[in-house]
């Protein structure tokens, strides 16, 4: 941890019962911002500052408490390389992942094949099953709140990285027999690099003290 960052700069009061109330609002643009970081706060600050394994593991399942909907409705309209954008595209991973085990064990191991460097930075199991890649993005949230923060950022990004390579070449061979959607899969690994770019930024920032 960066020298005074052992817990988020911005103030945080809401809790994450609380963090519920906003589900199904329309809050205008000030609101939206102003909750989202609280909650991005309470969060981490709750995470870090608890020694409790139960905490944590509840954090890691944030998403199956709360549900999808929720956690984007607070964050996923948060830049990027903010404190909500980040844990926002970390837990839509981990969503991923644990709805498409098959596909992203599927992807990962095509592309792991490309990026070893990044396979190892992530960190996943070898053979990298369906469990061993939920086992890996459970293991990086959970060094969210009791490791290093931009380590786990940036093992997400590398994960997006295989992942990405993975994809686009499973997509070469979809071009053959479906076109259309050998494009779609393609554009799908590009965005990811995007993914994985803005991860690596958020990792730079938390370290820089500049992550809020």
């Amino acid at each position: 941890m960066p020298p005074g960052r052992d817990r988020p700069r911005r103030p945080a009061r809401l809790s994450l019962e609380e963090m519920t109330k906003h589900a199904g609002t329309t809050p205008g643009p000030a609101e939206v911002t102003e909750v989202a970081h609280q909650s991005a706060a309470v969060v981490l600050g709750v995470g870090r500052d608890a020694a409790d394994p139960e905490i944590t593991a509840r954090l890691v399942g944030l998403v199956d408490e709360l549900g999808l909907d929720t956690i984007a409705e607070l964050w996923s309209v948060m830049p990027a390389r903010t404190l909500p954008g980040a844990l926002w595209r970390l837990y839509a991973l981990r969503e991923w992942v644990t709805r498409s085990p098959a596909q992203a064990s599927r992807e990962y191991a095509a592309g792991m094949r490309h990026t070893h460097l990044n396979h190892v930075v992530a960190g996943a199991a070898e053979p990298p099953g369906p469990k061993e890649l939920r086992d890996l993005v459970d293991d990086i949230l959970r060094r969210v709140y009791r490791g290093d923060l931009a380590v786990a950022l940036e093992r997400a990004g590398a994960f997006c990285r295989v992942v990405s390579a993975g994809r686009a070449e499973l997509a070469n061979d979809t071009d053959v027999d479906d076109p259309e959607r050998g494009r779609a899969e393609t554009l799908q690994a590009a965005t990811l690099l995007g993914t994985a770019d803005d991860l690596d930024g958020a990792a730079a920032d938390w370290r820089r003290g500049s992550l809020i």
